[in-house]
């Protein structure tokens, strides 16, 4: 028994310490783009289906990470107030119910940050470590 309860200690702090540690996530865009700046709530309407275009006009795709993905849950959690559990599970009944499409699973860092970079219309959240000149940051995760 005390050996079961020291593993679970150990991997509660392990867990809690990686996410001390987790990187902060960006939202981005096009660099082209018109929007410098978007609230946490233009953000949350974009990829819960709230909203099809940017606050100001302009056609807006959001494509997500992986699921299950450590950027991909963050997101979810701060910004769409959900777990990935919720999230899924409000997409389903949106989807059964006719009434919307979840965003595209676009894959990692380098694979969101490759199609936005290719596409004026479409934002994404990818890990600020992996920002280059080839997107432009609109929000950043507190």
């Amino acid at each position: 028994m005390k050996t079961v309860m020291k593993s679970l200690a150990a991997g509660l702090l392990l867990g809690l310490s990686s996410l001390c540690c987790f990187a902060e996530v960006a939202v981005i865009v096009h660099p082209s783009s018109t929007i410098s700046s978007l609230s946490e709530d233009d953000i949350a309407r974009l990829f819960l289906g709230k909203a099809k275009s940017f606050p100001g006009g302009g056609a807006a795709i959001p494509v997500n990470q992986l699921e299950g993905s450590a950027v991909r849950d963050k997101f979810n959690e701060t910004v769409c107030k959900k777990s990935a559990s919720q999230y899924k599970a409000y997409w389903s009944q949106l989807v059964f119910t006719g009434k919307g499409t979840p965003p595209k699973d676009a894959g990692d860092d380098a694979a969101v940050k490759a199609l936005v970079a290719a596409n004026p219309a479409m934002i994404g959240y990818i890990d600020a470590n992996a920002l280059d000149a080839s997107v432009k940051v609109v929000y950043r995760l507190p």
